[in-house]
Formats: C-alpha cells, sequence, structure tokens
C-alpha cells in the first residue's frame, strides 16, 4: 500500500480595488516607542483630542469614548495624557477677550447597571444608592442629582478627575491587575457667550454644549479572567451593556446604510434603553453630537478573537450617521432674529420711502398735477426744483 502525504499549496492573490480602500480614519502603532511610527498621546490628541475641543467652541456637542477589551489601553487613552492636553488646551481657549465662560464638570461611573457620582459620594440617592435616570423632551437623557462642579482653570478641573478616578470601582482579574469594573463618564459642560459687531449692530451668541469623555469597561471572557462571585457578577453586567453598545452600533448602522426610505426606518429598533450606558449616550450615537471612537486592541495573537470583535464594531461605527446642531441658547436666538428682523424692516422702509419720493417728483413734474407751474420742460423730466 503506497502512502502518500496531502500536498498543501497557498496562493496569495493581488489587493483587489476594495482590498486596498482604508476603511477607518487613522490607524495608529503603539506598540514600541523607539519606531519612527510610535503614535504618542500627544499625536492622538493632535490628531482627534483637537478636533473635540474645536466642535465644542463652535457649538456643536461632543464626545469621545474607546472601545476594546479589558487591558487594551482605554483607560490611558481616556483618562491618561490626552485628557490633561486637552484642559490645558481648553483652558487657554476659554481666556479669550472676546469670549465669556461658565464651565462645570461631572463625573460618573456605571457600576452593575447602577449610576453612582464619582465628585460626591454624599449625593442624595434612590434605589438602594444609585442615581435616576431621567430624559428631557429637548435636552435628552440626564442623571437626576448628579453633582455639577463650576471650575475656574484646568488646574481645578485635573483635582476633580483624580478625585473622581479615586472613587472609582477597579479590581485584580486575570487579564488585568487594575481594571476597571465600571463604565465611567466625565463631563464638560460649558456656556459660553460672544458679542460680535455687524454694520455697528451688536449681537451676542450664547451656547450651551457638552463634551463627554467615555471610559468603557473592557468586554471580557470568564474564563479568561477566571473571575468568581462579585467579579463575575462585574463581569455579567459589563459585557451586558457592552452587547447592547454593540447592538445599538449595529441598528445605528443599518439605519446609516440603507435607512433612506420611511419603511426601512420604522422597521429598524435602536435598543438605547436595554442598558444604563446606552440610555447616558443616546445623543452621542445617532443623536445631537460630533462623536469619535477609539477602537484599542491588543498585539497579542491569543486576543486574536476580542481584536476581531472590536475592529468590526469599529467598521459599524462608521457607518453612523449623526445630526449634530449648534446648541444656541433659544432666547438669545429669538432676541438676534428680532434684531436682524428690525434692521430688514428698516431697510425695506428706507427703501419704499425713496421709491414714494420718486413717484410724488414724477407725479409733480406731470402737466396734470394741479400745482404744477406752467414750465417748457415735458412731464417725464427734472421738475426745476425740489
Amino acid at each position: 500500500l503506497t502512502m502518500a502525504s496531502v500536498r498543501v499549496a497557498v496562493r496569495v492573490r493581488p489587493l483587489n480595488k476594495r482590498g486596498k480602500t482604508f476603511s477607518f480614519d487613522f490607524s495608529y502603532d503603539s506598540t514600541d516607542r523607539g519606531s519612527p511610527i510610535f503614535a504618542s498621546q500627544e499625536r492622538i490628541f493632535h490628531d482627534l483630542g483637537s478636533d473635540v475641543l474645536k466642535a465644542a467652541f463652535d457649538g456643536f456637542n461632543a464626545c469621545m469614548f474607546a472601545y476594546g477589551q479589558t487591558g487594551s489601553g482605554k483607560s490611558y487613552t481616556m483618562m491618561g495624557d490626552t485628557v490633561s492636553k486637552a484642559l490645558s488646551d481648553f483652558s487657554a481657549l476659554s481666556k479669550s477677550d472676546a469670549v465669556s465662560f461658565r464651565t462645570e464638570v461631572s463625573y460618573l461611573e456605571i457600576y452593575n447597571e447602577r449610576v453612582q457620582d464619582l465628585l460626591n459620594k454624599r449625593t442624595t440617592a434612590t434605589d438602594g444608592g444609585c442615581l435616576r435616570v431621567r430624559e428631557h423632551p429637548r435636552d435628552g437623557p440626564y442623571v437626576e442629582n448628579l453633582s455639577k462642579h463650576l471650575i475656574y482653570n484646568h488646574r481645578d478641573m485635573e483635582d476633580l478627575i483624580i478625585l473622581g478616578n479615586a472613587n472609582r470601582t477597579t479590581a485584580s482579574t486575570g487579564m488585568n491587575d487594575l481594571s476597571s469594573r465600571s463604565h465611567a463618564i466625565l463631563t464638560i459642560s460649558f456656556t459660553q457667550v460672544k458679542c460680535s459687531a455687524k454694520n455697528l449692530n451688536w449681537s451676542k451668541y450664547s451656547f450651551k454644549v457638552k463634551i463627554h469623555l467615555v471610559d468603557l469597561a473592557g468586554s471580557e471572557r470568564a474564563d479568561a479572567t477566571r473571575t468568581t462571585g462579585t467579579r463575575l457578577k462585574e463581569g455579567a453586567n459589563i459585557n451586558k451593556s457592552l452587547v447592547t453598545l454593540g447592538s445599538v452600533i449595529s441598528a445605528l448602522a443599518d439605519l446609516g446604510v440603507g435607512g433612506q426610505s420611511t419603511n426601512k426606518k420604522k422597521q429598524i429598533f435602536i435598543p438605547y434603553r436595554d442598558s444604563v450606558l446606552t440610555w447616558l449616550l443616546k445623543d452621542s450615537l445617532g443623536g445631537n453630537s460630533m462623536t469619535t471612537m477609539i477602537a484599542t486592541v491588543s498585539p497579542a495573537d491569543v486576543n486574536y478573537g476580542e481584536t476581531l470583535s472590536t475592529l468590526r464594531y469599529a467598521s459599524r461605527a462608521k457607518n453612523i450617521v449623526n445630526s449634530p446642531t449648534v446648541n444656541e441658547d433659544g432666547s438669545v436666538k429669538v432676541v438676534r432674529e428680532l434684531q436682524a428682523e428690525v434692521t430688514r424692516l428698516r431697510r425695506l422702509l428706507e427703501e419704499t420711502s425713496q421709491v414714494l419720493s420718486f413717484i410724488s417728483r414724477v407725479a409733480f413734474c406731470s402737466p396734470s398735477h394741479p400745482l404744477r407751474s406752467p414750465c417748457n420742460t415735458a412731464w417725464w423730466e427734472e421738475p426745476p426744483f425740489d
């Protein structure tokens, strides 16, 4: 009997047009600090964070969140040097002589589907220590009784972030010695007032803007993290909220790709309220916000499955279409629009007066006018006097 091994060959085809298309806006390599293509925190902020600040100062809500498995660098990306750099630039911009600011900061965590205030542990709470999420018909979801702290410079904000991070729920797992066991949302709310002079008329612009910086807990498998008891329950709640987040991203992506028809939109349900996280991020995902998602992945081959899942969600998120609008104060907007209407009516009145004056002069020169003195000029010519 003749024995023969199966011969195996691998052939790699050339890249097609689709394969040559870059699917994401940016791709960063932060594995080797000595590499010329190493992506530092400063570069991340320059490419992504600066756009978030610019959008906010232009009057748009903004959101930045990191998504990925546990231990992939989400907290470092969101709450590390990038935030300090953003706070420094934020403070510099807020010192503009032409603009006045009022800035407030709130910081919360979502632990086991319950909202807790990281800056005020003594806040009046309900339902066994958690704050209640409500939804305003105009402003969207918000947390009732969440403390807001007035700040004057970036040092004040850094102190609040340090306090909030110290109050966050963390624990050691098989994949991370200091794993975040909760989702954290840092919100910077500020009102900016601008005054501009146009045609010697002063106009007042007032914007109320929110910036959300979101540090998500990482997705994890129980067998990989080797968790039991409380840690296992935490992981189950983390995965539940992240699965819901994935469902929201997928539904919004479907809506962005094929949701142009009315019938299609009616068929797609967005499960925002299936978790507290997605409910609070409702405006940031498919709503009134300029949103940036940072997908963080591990270079280890053992994390291939989680990396592939993260990239798939990131690819889907590219299809989400938000509807950002300038958040101008309603009363100030009405006043400015009325001022513009008054200016328009004055201009129209001046034009009407000029037309009536011309008609009057033409009629006065007419031979049939009772006050018309005999003259040698034709009625359509210029009268001898005003």
